[in-house]
């Protein structure tokens, strides 16, 4: 495809799997040979506090565990030309392609989609972070259930509230923003997730968003205005008292992420189910007639060879995640003391910042004259001292 970069990071790509307001995203493989989505940044998304912001996050998402429900994420350089992310690559097609194929699904798929998506944000915000852009174009319905994708943006999701505006962006982000959010506060709390869950399980079982319009101001408008209400028809009438709540005005009314994963399983259960056959019904109800996976097309002889010539490459290039490098503005040798997590939340310190304007050649050279150890070393030894547990055991 014209335009598709042959390598990104470490990364070599194969194809392009789609575009939208955040960037582009491939499939691309590590030098061993295994696929990865990669998602490249819009160039209209940077600024030197989302880009120091970004790399706080990332080192954050690398640690995020306790959940099959979240793709992993595997590396990223927030100091590219374009910064880029790689995620653990799902098979399957989204639930938005689902529902809109296949139609809504029934009560009790609904409620277990609910409560498995309920379990993997409730990782994400254990870890200190948000996923804010959550829609039926981010959760993957794979072999192994509903994955949620795209987490790890929340940086640039932050970043700009004039996000709003991005063609490409609005019919499948608008409709699923809170109102703190619509109304121009992107500096939201766990609840905006909750929301933006709401609008998934509402498009699933009635495949249409809670406010809809022909423009994106105009769903944005009704979204921000509290005497307008959410659109519930068609929603099971078990279903509506949660979805209601979920899609409260007010983020201090809407339930808690346990919350709403308890009442999805009573839901299940009620239907005279248990989780775990509900689960199975719902993995086999998306998946039947096979799994899309552009993982298992063929490879070109001339992507062969690109390959081979990316693991030469990577065997003299230094550190293998850009996130391993030392931090801007510090001496190699100089070990990451910053706050990762606090810094997360707010505005980058001044000495994430510094330095940003440098040319990406020099922040490479810098990262590849020796750089910190891994983030899951770095949270293993955090994690021993605070617990005084003997490295041995």
């Amino acid at each position: 495809m014209t335009g598709t970069p042959e390598r990104i990071g470490r990364y070599t790509v194969a194809k392009e799997l789609g575009s939208g307001g955040m960037g582009e995203v491939y499939l691309a493989y590590t030098p061993g040979g295994d696929p990865v989505a990669m998602k490249l940044i819009r160039s209209d998304k940077l600024d030197e506090l989302t880009r120091a912001r970004f790399e706080k996050e990332a080192l954050i998402a690398r640690t995020v565990i306790g959940t099959n429900r979240v793709a992993r994420f595997l590396d990223a350089d927030p100091f590219a030309d374009r910064p880029w992310l790689a995620m653990e690559y799902v098979a399957g097609r989204t639930l938005l392609a689902y529902v809109d194929e296949g139609g809504i699904l029934p009560l009790p798929l609904v409620a277990s989609l609910g409560a498995l998506l309920a379990e993997g944000l409730s990782a994400v915000h254990a870890a200190e972070l948000l996923h804010r852009d959550l829609k039926p174009q981010n959760i993957i319905m794979g072999k192994d259930g509903p994955m949620i994708i795209d987490f790890g943006l929340g940086a640039f999701m932050d970043a700009a509230k004039e996000s709003l505006s991005h063609s490409g962006m609005i019919i499948g982000t608008v409709r699923c923003m809170p109102p703190e959010q619509a109304s121009g506060h992107p500096k939201v709390t766990p609840a905006a997730d909750v929301y933006a869950l709401g609008t998934v399980l509402l498009y699933a079982a009635a495949r249409h968003y809670p406010y809809d319009g022909a423009a994106w101001e105009a769903v944005a408008m009704q979204v921000a205005n509290p005497a307008i209400g959410p659109d519930l028809s068609g929603v099971p009438e078990e279903l509506r008292p949660l979805i209601a709540s979920m899609l409260a005005y007010a983020p201090e009314d809407r339930p808690t992420l346990g919350a709403v994963a308890r009442e999805c399983t009573t839901l299940v259960k009620s239907a005279g189910m248990t989780p775990a056959d509900a689960r199975l019904a719902l993995i086999a109800r998306t998946t039947a007639g096979g799994t899309p996976d552009a993982a298992k097309d063929p490879l070109s002889p001339s992507f062969e060879k690109l390959l081979e010539d990316q693991v030469k490459i990577s065997e003299s290039a230094g550190p293998d995640s850009p996130l391993d490098g030392p931090r801007e503005g510090a001496q190699a040798d100089e070990p990451d003391t910053g706050d990762a997590k606090q810094a997360a939340q707010g505005e980058p310190d001044a000495a994430s910042a510094a330095g940003q304007g440098a040319p990406a050649e020099m922040r490479r050279a810098s990262r590849s004259a020796g750089g910190r150890p891994p983030a899951s070393k770095r949270v293993a030894d955090e994690l021993r001292e605070q617990y005084a547990v003997d490295a041995v055991l």
